[in-house]
């Protein structure tokens, strides 16, 4: 078994000799994210660190930046929760750079990451160890503009059929449980008590999670937003 050509050449680049080149190919084929093996990702204009503590950023994911730093024109404050790199908190903070940021994960690793991450490029992002609105400071509550996030939205069921490599990254930023809404259902049950007056929000989803993300946030007039391949993939909506 072989690796493709572009994939030879992106571990050149970063291999300092045949023997480590070997090593590269030998874990790439073993099933490991060839980001990892090249430690960053591209997110936009970021080049990300990115190893086994944080989930690798998408496409879809910087659809859901460019999305989001659409939607509102001047947010004063900003929370990414489930932040994992960083990528949105610092892409957001450098569209947005008069507003304050704050990027939540449940993974003392990931926050570790963001943080370095954040330093690289000099972003205000304030980085909080926790679990969603528990993460952050209270008075933050009732007055965010802007809040994003890609959660975990894989069902236990799902995950089993995902590519080895995918399975490489971190689970808890994969799964969600039994059925890949629980995180959203958390998100939707606190969600009014932390949106300022029109605060904004848009969450990435499953492409098979519509109807039942619908629901949940009915509160909102939510709206579903697809992706560039056409499908269902993120959610946005407002507090009135």
């Amino acid at each position: 078994m072989t690796l493709p050509a572009h994939e030879m050449k992106r571990l050149r680049d970063v291999a300092g000799n045949d023997v480590e080149l070997k090593a590269l190919v030998g874990r790439r084929l073993a099933g490991t994210p060839l980001q990892y093996l090249e430690g960053t990702a591209a997110f936009g204009p970021l080049d990300l660190v990115v190893d086994q503590r944080v989930l690798i950023p998408r496409p879809e994911t910087e659809q859901l930046w460019e999305l989001a730093a659409d939607l509102i024109a001047e947010p004063r404050r900003i929370v990414d929760l489930c932040t994992g790199s960083g990528a949105l908190a610092i892409a957001l903070s450098r569209s947005f750079p008069q507003a304050q940021v704050w990027g939540t994960d449940l993974s003392d690793e990931a926050i570790d990451v963001a943080t370095l991450n954040g330093a690289r490029y000099e972003a205000r992002v304030e980085w909080c160890s926790g679990d969603l609105f528990a993460a952050l400071p209270g008075e933050l509550e009732g007055s965010i503009d802007l809040l994003v996030s890609n959660p975990p939205y894989v069902s236990d069921s799902e995950y089993a059929d995902l590519p080895e490599d995918v399975r490489r990254e971190p689970k808890m930023a994969l799964v969600s449980g039994p059925t890949g809404l629980e995180v959203y259902e958390r998100i939707a049950a606190t969600l009014g008590t932390w949106l300022a007056p029109a605060g904004t929000f848009a969450f990435e989803i499953g492409e098979t999670q519509a109807d039942a993300v619908r629901r949940l946030f009915a509160a909102f007039s939510p709206e579903i937003r697809r992706d560039l391949a056409g499908r269902d993939r993120f959610v946005v909506g407002v507090k009135t």
